[in-house]
């Protein structure tokens, strides 16, 4: 059962860490290349005039629509420099907890499997609130809107996939499940 545990939080991991390199190589791949600056900048001027990013500024939203899916999405986040700053501790007390673990003479199988339920409630968590923002989305949108979404991410997905790009890009090979 141990093991099963330990099995399933590695997996699941490495799909998050898979489906992260993911997006991050779809969307280097179609985007040009400017400097973080600007980028930031044309981010902060686009949402400022209520604009959508990525699949969401294809769908021609009304302002009103815009305006619903901006407060949802700021519902959702909330302070997000607090959020990050909180989770850059939690994550170093994580490795620090691995690594004392790590370095014990023996194996303390019972807090592994703590640090493993930890980080499996985390998971989850994250999980539950995406589904739940992206169920609120779709409820602003039409029916034609949803179908549009619903193709622009199969695309994605379909051109995200043709390999570990971005492994390769920074030196680090695909590690296969």
């Amino acid at each position: 059962m141990k093991k099963l545990l330990m099995g399933s939080v590695l997996a699941m991991s490495s799909i998050f860490t898979v489906t992260a390199c993911t997006s991050v190589n779809a969307t280097t791949d179609t985007t040009p290349t400017t400097s973080k600056m600007q980028h930031k900048d044309g981010m902060k001027k686009a949402m400022n005039k209520g604009g959508m990013r990525g699949p969401m500024s294809q769908l021609d939203l009304t302002a009103t629509q815009q305006a619903q899916i901006k407060a949802i999405m700021q519902a959702q986040h909330g302070d997000r420099k607090a959020d990050r700053t909180k989770n850059k501790a939690e994550r170093a007390q994580m490795q620090q907890q691995m690594q004392a673990l790590t370095n014990a003479s023996t194996l303390n199988t019972a807090a592994v499997n703590r640090l493993a339920d930890q980080q499996a409630a985390k998971t989850k968590q994250r999980f539950i609130e995406r589904v739940q923002t992206q169920h609120a989305i779709s409820q602003v949108l039409t029916a034609e809107q949803r179908a549009k979404l619903a193709t622009l991410k199969a695309e994605k997905m379909a051109k995200g996939h043709k390999g570990s790009e971005h492994g390769k890009m920074h030196g680090k090979p695909h590690q296969g499940m």
